[in-house]
């Protein structure tokens, strides 16, 4: 059987990781080399002759030369929208215009747009006129075996990250930023003194993170039983889902965030922000809150052991369907269809 021969490129590879983009390029990479049918390259510099595909994470300044290179079919993986700038990097508002433009041009390059949710998918189109006949959705997976683990890890996580086996765990796991609500996970914390609430992250782009003192100085009002981890090396996020009892994440913006697929893998039941970009994800399976409501849905976790079962059945099947190695067999046959044209 002849090979795929496929370039994965993200800038991430040589600059900041700790976010969802690497990780969800990570994964995709990590799956397609498990594949016999596949020969793949990691690289975000330059051209890398002799292949079919190139499939870009990212669409910066290294990545848009490889739009350029003859031979091979060009995917982009749209992570990214303006709707994700606001809330995310400094001054987002005022350059978000030519940040438009750029990502319109970018995207239009492309042979495939593979956009990480429906939501995106409308942005492609409707904002940035991106052809109908080019977008296609496609979910962002993670090896779900990864978070595998059996009751006894849960204590030597706790152990290993020093927090006390009786206590009551929320986690939360994201950048710094705006966007993500840290204040409300703040308030819940304050509101619910006898739990305790860990976010792991902090603020990777640092003076270019949007409203980098603001959030410093939220991070420093936390109270004495929450932590803020600050970036940690994502194999070690691992341990911290292990430790924990639910996870929260109440940002307003997201499209479809890893940090819910590791929640899930590692079983924990999921408490997300009521947004649109949930609709063709995680809704139905996660429960979903306006501000009043996380709080209450953390008090009902603990107390109701059988609800909160449910919950974690409801986040084995986020897992299942978002686990990559089924999508890498999906991605290879897409492949295929665009070598074929």
């Amino acid at each position: 059987m002849k090979k795929v021969r496929v370039n994965m490129a993200s800038e991430s590879d040589i600059s900041v990781q700790g976010h969802g983009v690497h990780t969800a390029y990570i994964e995709m990479a990590d799956a397609l080399e498990k594949r016999d049918d596949v020969a793949l390259t990691r690289s975000a510099f330059g051209r890398t002759l002799d292949v079919d595909i190139v499939h870009l994470h990212t669409i910066g300044p290294r990545t848009w030369r490889k739009l350029f290179q003859p031979g091979a079919k060009k995917v982009v993986s749209a992570h990214v929208v303006p709707a994700s700038l606001v809330g995310s990097l400094v001054g987002a508002k005022y350059w978000l215009p030519v940040a438009r433009w750029y990502m319109r041009w970018f995207y239009n390059r492309a042979d495939k747009v593979l956009a990480v949710s429906a939501t995106v998918a409308r942005a492609l189109h409707d904002e940035l006129r991106v052809p109908k006949a080019k977008i296609g959705v496609f979910y962002n997976t993670i090896d779900m075996s990864r978070y595998a683990h059996v009751p006894t890890d849960k204590t030597t996580a706790r152990q290993g990250l020093r927090i006390a086996l009786d206590d009551f765990v929320v986690l939360g796991n994201g950048q710094v930023q705006p966007r993500k609500r840290l204040d409300v996970f703040i308030r819940m914390a304050k509101e619910l003194p006898d739990i305790a609430f860990i976010w792991v992250g902090g603020i990777p782009f640092k003076q270019l993170g949007a409203d980098y003192a603001s959030m410093q100085r939220l991070m420093r009002s936390v109270p004495t039983n929450m932590v803020i981890t600050g970036v940690v090396p994502h194999e070690k996020v691992r341990d911290y889902l292990l430790a924990a009892d639910v996870f929260c994440l109440p940002a307003e913006q997201e499209n479809h965030p890893m940090c819910v697929l590791e929640a899930a893998g590692a079983g924990l039941p999921v408490i997300l922000r009521d947004i649109p970009e949930y609709e063709d994800t995680f809704k139905g399976d996660a429960l979903l809150c306006s501000d009043e409501g996380f709080t209450e849905a953390v008090m009902e976790l603990r107390s109701d052991k059988a609800f909160y079962s449910s919950q974690q059945q409801s986040a084995a099947r986020i897992a299942k369907r978002f686990d990559s190695q089924e999508a890498a067999a999906r991605l290879v046959k897409l492949y295929a269809q665009l070598m074929a044209e």
